[in-house]
Parts: C-alpha cells; structure tokens; sequence
C-alpha cells in the first residue's frame, strides 16, 4: 500500500480567506441587483388596488435599501470560490494521450470501429465513411458530425456532447489512460479468449466461480487462460483460478510502462461476484424497489449469422427482439447481470438508499443496511460531532449525496466518451469476431489476429454451438455506436463507488451477506465465507456495472478496468472543488482508490 495521499485545495486563495467575512466588499444596492423591474415589483405590492387601504410592511421588518454585509459577503465569496476552483484546474497539465498505432496502421480500418457508418461485404468501412469520421473527430465541430453517412437508421451515440464543459471536476482531456491493446497482439488475443469463454459460460450460476467447483467448464477456461502469454486479469499466486476467472481489475496510466498499472480493487475477490448492493432490497420512503430483475432466456443469442452481424454493422436496427423469462428472479448467472445493466440502472442510487436509510425495521424491504444506533455515515463527517445540527439537502444529507451521484455520472460519461472518439476508436468484440470468422471460414489471410486466439479451445467451442466464428451477442442492437475503449458504463460504475466512499464508512462489515440460491434463484441464501466490508461491496457494485457488459460480449476486459480509474479521478476533481464550496468544520473527503491507497480531499 502506498503513502497516504492528501490532496490540496488550496491555491494563492486559501479556504480561510474564502470564509471570512473581513475582507473589502462592493457596496450593491436593491436597484443595482433587480434594476427597474425589480423596483416595479417592489410598487405593485405596496400600491392598493382601487378601494382597497395600503398594506404596510410590518414593524418587525422594516424595508431597506441596503443589502446586508453578510450578503455581500456571501455573494463575494461564492465568486472567489468559483474562480478558485477554475484555477485550480486551470493548472493541471494536459497529459499524453497515446493510442495503439491501429488507426495508422490499417487503411482499411480493420483495427477501429466503424460501426454505424456503411461497409462492404466484407465488412470493411468505405473510406469516404471513415474519413467523414475522423474529420469530425479532429474538428470537433458539431457540423461535421452532421456530415456524416451514415449505413442505416442508428445513430451515432453523443459524440458532441463529450465537449461540453463540465462546471466542477477536470476537463476530460485532462486524464490520462494507457492505450487500448492492439489488434494483433497477444494481450488483444487474450482478451478475446475471454470475451468467448464468457459468451460460452452466460448460463453457468456465479456461484461456480470459486475455487472448489467442480464444473468442467469453469475449470477449461481457467486452465486456457493461464496458457495465455499476456493475460492481465486477476490471479492468485501468479495464476487464473476459478475464483478470479472473470473478476475485475483496474488499469492506471503509467509514465514507464506503456501497457499501464493493472492493480485488483479491495475486495473485489471476496464473497459473491455480485455486490451486496445489487442483492438487497432498496428502501424507497414509503416505497421500495425489488432486488429481483427481469432475466431474459438462453436462448437469446444474436449476431452469430453473417447476414444479422453485417446489417447491425452497417447500423441497422435488429430485427429480432428479446425473449423474456415470466419470473423475477436474482442476479444469477453472467446473462443475468448483462441484462441489468443492459439499460443502465440507477445502482448507485439504489446502493445510496440502502446505506442512508436506517435499518432494523419490522420489513426489511423498507430497511438499510445500518441501524441509527451504527450509522455508517464517514467518521470525519462534521455533523457526527454537532451537538445542535443535523445534515440534509443542502449538504452531506442524501439528497446532497444523490446530486452529486447524477453529476458524476454525467461528468464520467463525457470523460469517456472523449476517449472514444477523440482519442481512441478501438474496435469493438464484435466486429473482431468478424474478422476471425473472415480469417478462418472464408480464408482471408491478411486479417493479422493472434494465435492465441485463433488456435484457442474457446474460438473451436463457439464454432461448434453456433456454426460460425463469429462471437455471440446477448443483446439484440450489439454494442452502442461508440467505440469500445474506453467502456461508458464503467466509469459509471466507477464515480458512483468513489463518490459513495467518500460519504460512507468503507471499513463497516456488511452483516448476513445473501447469494442466490442457484438450485432457486428466486430466494437467496446465506453466504458463509471471509468478511464483506462497504468499501469492497461498493468497488464489486462499479465492476459489475462495467465488467458486466463483457458477459454481453460488448466490450474487452481493458475497456473497463481503464475506465475505472476515469471514474475514480472524474470524482476526485468534483470532490476536491465541493470541498472548497463547504462552510462546515470538515477534516477533508477520505477513502481508498481501487488501487488499494487512501487519499484525503
């Protein structure tokens, strides 16, 4: 574990200068702030109508001309504080945003995605397409994205809107994440090894992934991934087992490795792979929402004809829809958790509510996780020592704590979608399934994919159940037109836990931790295993989000863990300005990164 790491808010102006109250203010006058409509306001309530008496002012509260010095002051500072902060960040250097080389190295854009724009048989992009593309991509300008032909009805999704100015937090372009494993390497090989084995295990219950199972299956993919020469997920004593198969890590740029900092997030191994948060019940006031989702059936598979994946490629809309199953049930196997997160559920909002409200009630489902008598609030929280105030809306109340979530989400989302198409346009699972069912079933020699790969049991598994190379699709629309790296969802994911961290305490272990009962996924039962604490259940909630949409077969391993530390340093800037805005006594915002160090804002 690193140094503890405690991060400034401080500039030329320092907080305490911000909140006093003595410094030189301008003289604003009534007439001044409302100008002459406000002064006509001001008439219209003091002239009576015909026969009617005049209303005077009460006594109590004379009319003035004269703002308060306390309004003055107040007004002052929360420009200072606006300034301050945009300072601050002004200040942070832009860094380099290096790319795998694809883009330049294709002319026939294999490497990239181009989904949404009209290709060939084959399913390579027309040039004229792509260079459409990539002009916008350089301009930025919203009128070139309109020039772009498009193959079908979908549209490309919120490439502009990764400009817009977020007003507390960094700039997008001011994070940096590794570049995306390249097409021809033995990393992007691995990955895809994966990506097949997931779309081959989506029945299989969760409950397998652990190190005593006995199904055949889980032990082939364990024992093909730790074949694999560059495989960065997971391990334990420097091997894949059936415990970490398919759980989450997380990437850090790195000045002096190319490939990044892969590091596993606290608690991420431990217990269920699915977070406690998405098993319980969600007190909702007088309301409550259900921790049973709507699963779809096995058979939902799709894009593993050539003629369905050419037309989703080219952006058509699918023709086929999802089959449903009739019973609610728990998150149980890899296609259940990709069908939660398939339209981006409010989890951190739900995970928000279990901890804020109190527990112990007669009905759990209106329930927390916590008592009053235990709360779960953060000890450096400044209204745990008050003697005469409580929290609410205006800050460290929940509704404060939601706010913040929903600009967090969007804020990540522009972050990861500049990458997208400013930086990156990686190529998505998909369109390189494509690619190996071209190499392999119809000989196209010049598609320069590993052997890793192409020579894997997974790759000879799929081709035996669905009849083609091409990989398997949960979802009938495939991946969003938005290109893979970095993945959206995650950064999702990963905000919400930051931000929640830095509200609650990480270090409360959950008390009888629940997982479905894979004989009846409807009920849940106990889990019995090493302790489950809130910080670790709050990182496994930002890795099922993201890393649940690779059971879908939409996005690669390294799509999501580059996106969790997109998520994490989008809130360490909005928390690092929020800290500025508060009046409260307050020791600082402090929690642990998924890289396992503790920072305090």
């Amino acid at each position: 574990m690193t140094d503890h790491l405690t991060i400034s808010t401080e500039s030329d102006l320092t907080s305490s200068d911000l909140t006093s109250s003595a410094r030189p203010t301008t003289t604003v006058t009534r007439r001044s702030l409302l100008g002459g409509a406000g002064i006509a306001v001001g008439a219209a309530v003091l002239v009576s109508p015909p026969s009617m008496p005049g209303i005077a002012p009460a006594a109590a509260q004379p009319v003035s001309a004269d703002l308060r010095p306390l309004d003055a002051a107040f007004k002052r500072r929360a420009f200072e504080v606006r300034e301050l902060c945009a300072s601050n960040n002004e200040k942070i250097p832009i860094p380099p945003h290096p790319t795998n080389g694809d883009e330049a190295r294709y002319t026939n854009k294999i490497g990239s995605d181009s989904r949404g724009l009209p290709h060939d048989k084959r399913g390579e992009v027309e040039q004229a397409a792509w260079q459409a593309l990539y002009t916008a991509c350089q301009s930025g300008d919203p009128a070139d994205f309109e020039k772009i032909p498009l193959g079908g009805t979908r549209k490309l999704v919120n490439p502009v809107g990764a400009q817009a100015v977020s007003l507390s937090g960094v700039n997008p372009t001011q994070i940096a994440i590794p570049p995306a494993p390249a097409l021809a390497s033995a990393e992007r090989g691995g990955e895809a090894v994966e990506v097949y084995w997931q779309s081959l295990l989506r029945d299989v219950p969760l409950t397998e992934l652990r190190d005593d199972t006995s199904n055949r299956d889980v032990l082939a993919a364990t024992e093909e991934l730790n074949k694999l020469p560059d495989f960065r997920g997971p391990k334990s004593g420097g091997r894949v087992t059936p415990g970490t198969l398919f759980r989450a890590n997380a990437l850090y740029f790195d000045p002096t490795d190319p490939k990044g900092r892969s590091v596993t997030p606290p608690g991420v191994l431990d217990g269920p792979l699915v977070s406690q948060f998405l098993l319980r019940d969600v007190p909702y006031a007088a309301q409550w929402i259900s921790a049973q989702i709507r699963t779809v059936l096995p058979a939902n598979e799709f894009l593993t004809e050539y003629e369905e994946w050419l037309a989703i490629q080219n952006g058509a809309a699918p023709k086929r829809r999802l089959q449903f199953d009739a019973t609610p049930r728990y998150i149980t196997t890899g296609r259940d958790l990709a069908e939660y997160i398939h339209a981006g559920p409010a989890l951190g909002w739900a995970a928000a509510l279990i901890l804020a409200t109190p527990g112990g009630g007669a009905d759990q489902r209106y329930s927390g996780m916590f008592t009053p008598a235990e709360p779960v609030s953060y000890p450096t929280n400044p209204y745990r020592k008050s003697k005469t105030q409580s929290p609410a809306g205006a800050t460290f109340g929940l509704p404060y704590v939601q706010a913040l979530l929903a600009t967090g989400i969007s804020n990540s989302v522009r972050a990861a979608y500049w990458q997208k198409y400013f930086v990156h346009r990686t190529v998505r699972p998909e369109a390189y399934g494509a690619l190996a069912h071209h190499r392999l079933a119809n000989g196209v020699s010049d598609y320069p994919l590993h052997d890793n790969f192409l020579k894997s049991e997974a790759l000879d598994r799929s081709k035996a159940k669905y009849g083609t190379y091409l990989l398997s699709q949960t979802y009938p629309e495939a991946s969003p037109l938005h290109s893979a790296y970095p993945g959206g969802a995650t950064s999702v994911g990963a905000v919400t836990a930051t931000i929640l961290k830095a509200f609650f305490d990480e270090s409360r272990v959950i008390v009888n931790p629940v997982q479905p009962d894979p004989a009846d996924p409807t009920r849940l039962v106990p889990y019995n295993g090493p302790p489950l604490t809130v910080g670790g259940e709050l990182n496994k909630l930002a890795v099922n989000f993201g890393f649940g949409r690779n059971w879908a077969g939409i996005h690669w391993r390294s799509d999501a863990s580059a996106s969790m530390a997109i998520g994490e340093e989008v809130a360490i800037g909005m928390l690092r300005d929020e800290r500025i805005t508060l009046r409260e006594s307050f020791e600082g915002f402090s929690f642990t990164r998924f890289d396992g160090s503790r920072v305090t804002i």
